[in-house]
């Protein structure tokens, strides 16, 4: 699917750099994205993912962690705190 959604937006992306259509055409591509971008399911959806993300390196980082101990690296354990500062009703666990 993210490979799908890149595609497409590559594609979007080309069509109004070398389209020769004027700013007209780019100002209703333009309003479509921001149509799509503030629909709420798009929102939710795009939320969804963040959270599962964040999830998913959480748990990656505390497998990690138990098996490698206090040699991980401060920039990890700082990026993985900040994803933990992000998580609504986020908790130090």
């Amino acid at each position: 699917m993210r490979y799908r959604l890149t595609f497409i937006a590559g594609l979007a992306i080309g069509y109004v750099l070398g389209t020769r259509a004027g700013r007209e055409r780019y100002e209703q591509l333009r309003k479509s994205a921001q149509r799509v971008a503030q629909n709420p399911a798009v929102r939710n959806t795009a939320e969804s993912a963040a959270q599962t993300g964040r999830e998913a390196a959480t748990k990656a980082y505390d497998a990690v962690s138990a098996k490698v101990g206090d040699k991980m690296p401060n920039s990890v354990t700082d990026r993985v705190r900040s994803l933990r500062e992000q998580r609504p009703g986020a908790e130090d666990d």
